[in-house]
């Protein structure tokens, strides 16, 4: 029955040519003149962020501290913001070309976690990045998909953990995450919710992402597909 009501929607959207669309609450512009097609179909399909925010949403609280990286068009922020309250969550986005789109979902839902449009490294040098026509597969890695480069600001990523504080970890950065979880402090955080990339980075590199974590006391807690939520008490 649930599966039927969202093919459904999935209809009435399309045939509608819907400019915004509500998952778990939180409204996104969906608008094709904005949107890429990939992007939308996944939005119109209820299945955006679906992993992200399956996991997350079993993990915050309120007054849970939040750092994400990886903003996306700023859905997973806004979901952490109505559960934590915008003032406790910082999210951080290295594609300049998005950061519009992102500040009109946060107006859609009257909600303004802090948005920094910086990309967030080992070192806090100045980052390559590829920012890709369809916008999820942007990455520091040259992917061989349709778009632009262009050179990013970047913040050290232990300053980020110093600055703010989380105690929740948020992180898609298509490749991104070897070089920061490897063998870094992460503070206080207890919850690190990361979607990891074997086929940007390898097998070989999860697995030292992995053993590094063990290491530093977390526990994997639960996956979901591609996104893993590692726990430490």
């Amino acid at each position: 029955m649930r599966r039927l009501a969202r093919s459904i929607r999935k209809k009435i959207r399309w045939l509608t040519n819907a400019k915004t669309v509500t998952l778990n609450g939180i409204r996104l512009v969906s608008d094709k003149k904005q949107v890429p097609p990939y992007v939308r179909e996944l939005m119109f399909r209820e299945v955006y962020e679906d992993t992200e925010r399956n996991i997350l949403l079993n993990i915050l609280r309120p007054g849970s501290r939040v750092v994400e990286l990886g903003t996306g068009l700023g859905f997973i922020a806004l979901l952490a913001s109505r559960i934590c309250g915008p003032n406790k969550v910082w999210t951080y986005e290295a594609n300049p070309a998005v950061e519009e789109l992102i500040r009109q979902n946060f107006r859609l839902n009257a909600l303004e976690p802090h948005l920094h449009m910086h990309a967030v490294t080992k070192d806090g040098r100045d980052l390559v990045f590829n920012a890709a026509a369809n916008i999820i597969s942007s990455s520091a890695f040259g992917r061989g998909v349709e778009g632009h480069t262009v050179i990013v600001r970047s913040e050290r990523f232990e300053d980020v953990i110093a600055m703010h504080h989380p105690d929740v970890l948020i992180m898609d950065v298509e490749g991104g995450e070897y070089e920061l979880l490897l063998n870094t402090d992460v503070g206080a955080v207890r919850h690190i919710l990361v979607e990891l990339h074997p086929h940007i980075i390898g097998d070989q590199k999860i697995e030292e992402i992995k053993a590094s974590l063990r290491t530093n006391g977390f526990a994997q807690k639960s996956n979901d597909r591609k996104t893993f939520h590692f726990y430490r008490s």
